[in-house]
């Protein structure tokens, strides 16, 4: 399909009229869970790195040692938690079990917070400051996300796209 002409029916407008998304979709794919990498980033080197200077987010500021350990391990979890989004950034289109679990995990993040957030006794303005900025990431990462994984969506309707997916990608695909 070229860039001036319209979708045929039953076309997808991010397919090139086969079974991939075009290379447009793949692009902006990449480029929004790159983002979402980013900031997940930004936010787990410096909690690795000055745990102290993070205590008071978390109102645990004078726990000492102990307080320092709860930040840097949470940003462990974070450094953890982005070792999916590398194929995905790679081959949005191809990766779409890793491109599911980014979304899952996307969502019990921002429920998980939320729980905690709505669970919290009145006070803690530091937390809860610290839980709305995670829910808004979260949130907006999951929007984002989404549209991501639905224009990388494969244009095949018999399954065979993700049967493709889970085979080992040093292999050619099977003829469907």
């Amino acid at each position: 399909m070229s860039r001036d002409q319209a979708p045929s029916l039953g076309q997808s407008p991010v397919s090139d009229g086969g079974s991939r998304p075009c290379h447009t979709a793949v692009w902006l794919a990449r480029i929004i869970v790159a983002l979402v990498c980013f900031f997940n980033l930004t936010a787990a080197i410096p909690f690795v790195m000055r745990p102290g200077a993070h205590l008071r987010a978390f109102e645990v500021a004078g726990s000492g040692e102990g307080g320092e350990a709860l930040v840097r391990g949470l940003g462990v979890a974070f450094l953890m938690w982005q070792v999916p989004f590398l194929p995905v950034i790679w081959r949005p289109d191809r990766y779409r079990v890793c491109f599911g679990c980014l979304l899952g995990m996307q969502f019990v993040g921002l429920v998980g917070e939320s729980l905690m957030m709505f669970g919290l006794p009145s006070g803690h303005i530091q937390l809860r400051a610290t839980g709305w900025r995670f829910i808004a990431f979260d949130a907006v990462g999951l929007v984002g996300m989404g549209l991501a994984f639905a224009v990388t969506r494969s244009g095949r309707s018999d399954g065979s796209a993700g049967r493709r997916a889970l085979a080992d990608p040093a292999e050619p695909a099977a003829a469907p």
